[in-house]
Parts: structure tokens; C-alpha cells; sequence
């Protein structure tokens, strides 16, 4: 999939397992997203359990790549793994790449594929309350805070506002 900066690509682990690291190892980024930082190990692991969801589910996180450099962006993509409350759209952008619109650029992109190709009529993004990065990026791809959610597999107890939109 392409936008009109970023290449979302299907995660390779060769090519992506440094940036992933630097960007899973910083605190500020993890925060809303499980809350810990992730050695080269535990990014392998978590790159790997991604790459077993798209095969599982024929839909998944992308690496996010800026075409004018080449460089990794994030991962940006569709997630539903069992037990997860409906199929969603999330974001984790690399800290040197914040603020520059990309995961509303990718998020809006997924979203259009998600509706259009995968045939989804509702997408929700789970989003920690206190977020409020994500929450305006939500509200830049037209999604509205729909119903909380105070517990969310693995991670137990949560506080997190489920975002979405239903296909028009």
C-alpha cells in the first residue's frame, strides 16, 4: 500500500528489527501501547507474532516507510487477534518521526483498505485515555469515541476509550 510519503510494506524482519527496536526501546512510545520497553529479543518476538497474525488472518501491521528517505516510520496497521473486542486500526510511530502526520496519512489509508478491500464495516482503534496523540489522530480519520474499555487481553485491566467509525 502506498501513500503519498510512506510505503506500508509487509514487516521484514532483516530490514526492520533495528528501527523496531529503537522505537519499541523508547519509553514515550510505549507508553500507551503495553507500557514496556522492548529489548532486540522482545522485538524479534513481537515482529514475529505480528508476521504470524497477517498469516493467520490475512491482515496485519505494516512497516511504515518514508519514500523520500527511506527510512521506518512505524508500524501502522489492521490488528484483531482473539479476544480483542472488534477489528481495529493502530499506530506506533518511531520517536524520531513524531508530529509529522504520518500515522493519519497511514491511518487513513488503512482505513480506506479496511472498507474497501477487507470489507470491514465498522473499525475501532484502542486508544489509553490519556493519549491524547492518538486520540487526535483517531479524530483526523473521522473516528469518535464509542464505549470504554476497562479490560483488554493480554494486558488485564486497562483504561482505554475504543475510537471508530462505520463504513458510510
Amino acid at each position: 500500500m502506498e501513500t503519498e510519503r510512506l510505503i506500508l510494506r509487509h514487516i521484514d524482519i532483516e530490514k526492520d528489527l533495528l528501527p523496531w527496536t529503537e522505537m519499541m526501546s523508547d519509553e514515550e512510545t510505549v507508553r500507551f501501547i503495553g507500557g514496556q520497553t522492548m529489548d532486540r529479543a522482545a522485538s524479534w518476538r513481537q515482529m514475529a507474532m505480528m508476521i504470524g497474525h497477517q498469516q493467520v488472518k490475512g491482515f496485519g501491521f505494516y512497516s511504515t516507510i518514508e519514500k523520500a528517505t527511506g527510512q521506518f516510520v512505524g508500524r501502522i496497521g489492521h490488528w484483531g487477534p482473539m479476544g480483542w473486542p472488534e477489528p481495529e486500526i493502530g499506530w506506533a510511530v518511531h520517536p524520531a518521526h513524531t508530529r509529522k502526520g504520518f500515522a493519519k496519512e497511514a491511518g487513513q489509508a488503512c482505513l480506506d483498505y479496511a472498507f474497501e478491500t477487507l470489507g470491514w464495516d465498522r473499525v475501532i482503534h484502542v486508544i489509553a485515555e490519556d493519549n491524547i496523540a492518538s486520540i487526535k489522530t483517531a479524530e483526523a480519520i473521522g473516528s469518535e469515541k464509542i464505549y470504554h474499555i476497562a479490560e483488554l487481553p493480554p494486558f488485564g485491566e486497562v483504561n482505554c476509550w475504543a475510537y471508530g467509525q462505520e463504513k458510510s
